[in-house]
């Protein structure tokens, strides 16, 4: 997701405090750190840090031609004598800036960040790092039966940077990655990736297993399995979830004995049907005009069962939507919609997505079947081939999606409702990680970074020498976000 820092003064020794610490490399020439603030994505917040650049070859191929200037940001730890090792954030998307991502979750880094350097690396393509921003039209504005508008802004997307977007790849990021940990002479780190960063994590061990100490996958990405195909099965798996759990809760059982039988309603209702809204725009409150259609549906079924804190919402606003009130749901799409679209390099999405995932597909008659039959449908995945018969195919290394055999200690960390990144592929992941310890979070959803006692844990993990030595005593008493059973909360 989009960065928005600002650099605002230089201290003359900031690159001398890398390379000091005990087990630190050489480094050639450290590039020039400035003071500055990292602000929050919606302008809430900011922490201070130091930014830096450096720059790299944009065809690796071709170190002569071509450069690309990449931005990062380093936070040191609170402990200037520590000799831990840093922590590397990797962000999800594909096409989140990782430095936007530790604005948004500083609090959760706060314990690591006592005896860690914490460094984030906007990868190519992303935020400060020559970010490939395209404009795609909402869902809604596009249903799956008409790809027409999705081709136009990809050719526009594309009119807009040329064939150079095939060298924003994942195999030519993780170059990028060890560049800039060599630069700042650190001769170990640590990992954390979320999301599509575990695939960034999973590539750099696979590649620079000598310089990793240890790392966290949080939301797994299976690295034998493509993006895209399980997902809209995955979505529904993780929707049947969220209603069975309230079916569960005394209170929203209670509040909503028919949720099941009003979900099913709205989806039938809304695959031909379609009902013209005008509604305050949650992000300017001045009126706006909507058609609230399956896409839209979809989309904000999508978007609220990302996490327990979101999927709290999920019963109160189909309720409401079945009764014929749809300006609630269709508001909390917009709001929804508008902070992910604000945060995501689409066309570095794209650069990744058909190179290293639309490819492996395949076109299994059952399985499109079985997809169709999902409240998703097939219309993203076929959003994605219209978009990649387009898009050019860059460098993948040819065992990216082999199976992954590590010693490095690991912490992977599932949400059991993930719609995007189930558990199972936690499982999938983790047979060859020789020391590994996953956690699966009960009624939680897509990355668990923030929850609970979560940030404690990671911090624990990454300070001891083994995965089994995590006292993981404090999740006993956790529980999800409580379902709201009334449009302002929860049962007192």
């Amino acid at each position: 997701m989009r960065i928005v820092g600002l650099a605002v003064g230089i201290a003359a020794c900031a690159a001398c405090a890398f390379g000091a610490r005990a087990g630190a490399a050489d480094p050639p020439d450290p590039p020039p750190l400035t003071e500055c603030r990292l602000e929050h994505p919606l302008k809430i917040s900011s922490e201070p840090a130091l930014c830096g650049r450096i720059t790299v070859p944009e065809n690796p191929a071709d170190p002569a031609g071509a450069t690309v200037e990449l931005g990062f940001a380093v936070v040191k730890a609170l402990n200037r004598r520590s000799t831990a090792a840093p922590l590397f954030l990797l962000a999800g998307g594909p096409g989140q800036s990782a430095i936007d991502m530790y604005a948004s979750f500083a609090a959760a880094f706060a314990r690591i960040n006592r005896n860690h350097d914490l460094v984030m690396l906007d990868q190519r393509g992303t935020g400060r790092s020559n970010p490939l921003d395209c404009d795609y039209p909402e869902d809604w504005d596009s249903p799956g039966d008409d790809l027409g508008p999705v081709r136009a802004a990809t050719s526009a997307c594309l009119a807009k940077f040329g064939p150079r977007v095939r060298f924003y790849t994942s195999s030519v990021a993780v170059r990028d990655l060890d560049a800039v940990r060599r630069r700042l002479g650190y001769a170990v780190i640590d990992l954390y990736g979320v999301s599509y960063g575990t695939r960034m994590a999973e590539l750099y061990m696979r590649r620079y297993p000598a310089t990793v100490h240890a790392a966290i996958l949080d939301g797994v990405i299976d690295p034998e399995q493509p993006l895209g195909p399980d997902t809209p099965l995955d979505g529904e798996r993780a929707l049947r979830q969220i209603v069975a759990r309230c079916g569960e809760a005394n209170d929203c059982a209670k509040a909503y004995p028919r949720l099941d039988a009003e979900l099913t309603g709205l989806r039938a209702r809304f695959g031909p049907g379609k009902a013209p809204l005008t509604l305050d725009d949650p992000s300017t409150g001045l009126p706006r005009s909507v058609t609230f259609n399956r896409a839209m549906l979809n989309a904000a079924l999508r978007f609220l069962s990302y996490s327990a804190t979101e999927s709290a919402l999920l019963p109160t606003l189909i309720h409401e939507a079945a009764g014929g009130d749809l300006k609630p749901l269709a508001a909390q799409t917009l709001m929804l919609a508008g902070q992910v679209k604000g945060q995501l390099a689409i066309g570095m999405q794209n650069s990744v997505i058909c190179s290293e995932d639309v490819p492996f597909f395949g076109s299994d008659a059952a399985q499109r079947t079985r997809i169709g039959a999902s409240y998703q449908g097939m219309d993203q995945l076929d959003a994605l081939r219209a978009i990649c018969a387009l898009w050019p195919s860059g460098p993948v290394d040819a065992d990216l999606h082999a199976p992954l055999r590590s010693d490095i200690p690991t912490l992977l960390l599932s949400g059991e409702a993930d719609p995007v990144t189930p558990p199972q592929a936690a499982e999938r992941a983790a047979r060859l990680l020789s020391r590994h310890r996953l956690i699966v979070l009960p009624g939680e959803g897509h990355g668990q970074l923030a929850t609970g006692c979560m940030p404690r844990l990671m911090a624990q993990f990454l300070d001891e020498d083994e995965p089994e030595r995590i006292d993981l005593a404090c999740l006993a008493q956790h529980t999800p976000a409580p379902f709201f059973v009334r449009s302002t909360g929860p049962s007192p």
